[in-house]
């Protein structure tokens, strides 16, 4: 057995060194797949997390009167805490109201002459109201329209029941192309690995059918194969996975610097799924190397 093992892999490997270049087209091609796949998930990853940053901007608020007592701000903002799908709730006083409101229009001297001129301080006291949940939000804002308290000055929820309205369609649709062209290039990508292998064993079809002839087993005439396409899609994944952490490397500090105060980490997000990820897609790539060696040298063994 040992010495029947032995044939096989040295026969294989003769094979893969006899035949460098079609060696070198097949693992080029099962690369170029598995780059593309792996390009795909990144931007997947990339536009799930952009829709995570634009919803966590997602927020509600409440504006109150003017001459609200700190204990009716504090009641209320306990009630509203306590209701279902709030993450958290933010007082926001007249002064940091004015403090953020100058910031923002800092570069705006017009706005702030006209602040300047009304010599007092038109911004009203809010509550800002972070869901929990963003796709529950529609529920939680039809919650706030019935509370019925008279500090409360103005409620006015429509620009943010578009928004969530468009950022909810956004990712839908965003969700349904993305996984449609995976599918796509998923499926090309096999065709191509398919017909690739299949190329290889048809310049070896004259040594099958003698192999046969010669009255050589099934598993003597398979098993080079078999551990031909073993060889192909480990070289293949190894290089993949050596190209790949560079590019993610470099890729890395822009997006940082594009989701400044989100924690987005393409890197550590494939260092951590690492044998999901690389190692799902090496079975993957080494049952088509399997079946398409499988289907390919049977048609040359019949006699």
């Amino acid at each position: 057995m040992f010495l029947s093992l032995y044939r096989i892999v040295k026969f294989s490997f003769q094979d893969i060194v006899r035949n460098i270049w079609l060696t070198l087209v097949t693992i080029t091609i099962l690369l170029l797949a598995l780059f593309s796949i792996n390009i795909l998930i990144t931007v997947h990853l990339i536009s799930d997390n952009a829709v995570a940053a634009v919803k966590d901007k997602i927020d509600i608020s409440l504006y109150l009167k003017s001459e609200t007592t700190d204990n009716d701000i504090i009641a209320l903002k306990t009630q509203i805490a306590n209701m279902d799908n709030v993450k958290s709730v933010v007082y926001i006083s007249k002064e940091a109201a004015l403090e953020s409101f100058r910031v923002k229009y800092q570069n705006n001297q017009e706005v702030l002459a006209a602040l300047k001129e009304l010599g007092r301080n038109p911004l009203s006291p809010s509550l800002t109201i972070i869901p929990a949940n963003f796709e529950n939000s529609g529920n939680l804002i039809n919650a706030l329209k019935v509370i019925d308290n008279p500090i409360i000055e103005s409620r006015d929820f429509s620009d943010n029941t578009v928004i969530l309205a468009k950022i909810n369609n956004i990712t839908k649709r965003v969700n349904e192309v993305g996984w449609f062209i995976i599918g796509i290039f998923i499926l090309t990508s096999l065709l191509v690995v398919y017909n690739a292998i299949r190329v290889a064993i048809y310049t070896h079809r004259q040594e099958i059918e003698i192999m046969r002839l010669v009255g050589a087993s099934n598993f003597f005439i398979y098993m080079p194969y078999m551990f031909s396409a073993l060889v192909y899609s480990l070289f293949s994944t190894l290089i993949i996975i050596s190209i790949f952490y560079p590019f993610l490397t470099l890729l890395q500090p822009y997006l940082e610097v594009f989701f400044m105060g989100y924690n987005v980490n393409v890197l550590s997000y494939f260092v951590n799924n690492f044998w999901l990820i690389f190692g799902g897609q090496f079975l993957a790539i080494l049952f088509i190397n399997i079946v398409a060696s499988l289907f390919a040298v049977r048609k040359y063994a019949r006699i």
